[in-house]
């Protein structure tokens, strides 16, 4: 269709598993490709892919990533024991979003979707809360240990010239677990610098919270870092703009959270952003309406779902049962990157299309048209439609939009 919105660079396109794997590819079929001239470079990083390229493909599309400079990406399987049995699998591969966040050494940011006739189960909450999950290290890179028997674990440090620094973790007196982690100081500046540029781009306060307390050098390296580069690099900016920088513990954050109106972005390690995007995006209403984009410091930009790959409905569609599964943060994920694309290429086009294909999605639920899950949230009239159905709702008030 010479109509069609033509893209000068492509988007490297990350397919995934399951029920979002179908709905990927309906949403391109529906709302993308009869309007634009979609350019992608393709991988495949469903889990039986995966495993046939001993996840060569997953590095694949992370370098890709850093080519091109903008990703979007379909959820995906983490495989665990019973995965392993289920997909024949030559081993229990790591989380494809923990190899790419760690070769674009990025920062989450994490927004829940608003909707007038959804309201947060947090009664004070009225603007959303932007999770700022560092995306390298901790628990994600931790080497575990089954301890067996009685003994005694140390950590142990050889330095370029051969010194020898330890420290005791445990003497067992019997069988036990233990787990090493780590994390870089350069990973730790790029993070807070990502945090800090973002809160000046969206002109909202930055909150950081970590247990120094407890983690007296783990936790206070991450502390002292933000602290640091605040002060030398951010403080004038963020005066300038009106918008304030604290740190704050962990457990006082989750309080100072819960009583807040929302507006704010709240900085966390990747193990808190992992728990605490998620009771954000559930206190909003659900995983399905949450927006996640990859920010690396080097300009490089990848956006997906917040939410798996929705195992249960899959198992309904492939007994031929009719699914009601929210595409809404799947479909948010392409028009994140093609607005993102466009803004880098200077197509105006693009990053038009996706304000007003959003647009669309938010009026549809606004109507009261919408996937079960929203509708047992929903105040006022709702008609529920199966997954297909609400894509080409959105699509006829899309069109509608254009005439008008």
């Amino acid at each position: 269709m010479a109509d069609r919105i033509q893209m000068k660079v492509p988007l490297v396109e990350m397919d995934g598993d399951e029920m979002t794997r179908i709905i990927w590819q309906d949403i391109k079929d529906i709302l993308l490709t009869p309007y634009i001239d979609l350019k992608t470079v393709y991988y495949d990083l469903g889990l039986k892919k995966r495993d046939e390229t001993d996840d060569r493909i997953t590095v694949e599309a992370a370098e890709a990533t850093q080519k091109y400079g903008v990703a979007v990406k379909c959820a995906t399987i983490t495989p665990n024991a019973q995965r392993v049995k289920e997909y024949d699998l030559k081993q229990m591969w790591k989380s494809p979003n923990g190899t790419i966040r760690a070769i674009l050494d990025g920062t989450v940011f994490r927004t829940p979707i608003i909707v007038n006739n959804i309201k947060p189960f947090v009664k004070t909450w009225e603007k959303p809360i932007t999770i700022a999950r560092h995306a390298y290290g901790d628990v994600y890179k931790g080497v575990e240990m089954k301890i067996e028997t009685k003994g005694k674990a140390e950590i142990i440090f050889t330095g370029e010239d051969g010194h020898l620094s330890r420290e005791v973790i445990h003497d067992f007196a019997g069988p036990g677990i233990v787990m090493a982690m780590h994390n870089l100081d350069k990973s730790i500046e790029s993070f807070a610098r990502a945090c800090f540029n973002y809160a000046l781009d969206q002109r909202q306060d930055l909150w950081f919270a970590t247990k120094d307390t407890i983690s007296k050098k783990y936790d206070h390296t991450f502390k002292d870092i933000f602290q640091d580069i605040y002060a030398r690099e951010y403080h004038d900016k963020f005066s300038v703009a009106g918008i304030e920088y604290f740190y704050t513990l962990i457990d006082d954050a989750v309080a100072r959270v819960v009583r807040s109106s929302g507006g704010f972005i709240w900085a966390c390690k990747n193990y808190d952003g992992d728990v605490m995007s998620d009771m954000v995006a559930t206190a909003f209403g659900s995983l399905a309406m949450m927006t996640s984009v990859l920010v690396s410091p080097d300009g490089y930009f990848e956006y997906e779902a917040a939410h798996g790959t929705v195992t249960r409905h899959y198992n309904q569609y492939l007994k031929g049962e009719e699914t009601s599964t929210n595409p809404v943060a799947t479909l948010f994920a392409w028009t994140g990157a093609l607005r993102k694309r466009g803004e880098l290429d200077g197509t105006s086009s693009l990053v038009q299309f996706a304000g007003e294909l959003e647009q669309a999605a938010l009026d549809t639920i606004e109507k009261g048209i919408m996937t079960k899950d929203l509708a047992l949230l929903a105040e006022g009239d709702k008609k529920i439609v199966n997954t297909r159905e609400f894509l080409e709702e959105v699509n006829a008030r899309f069109k509608f939009m254009q005439k008008s």
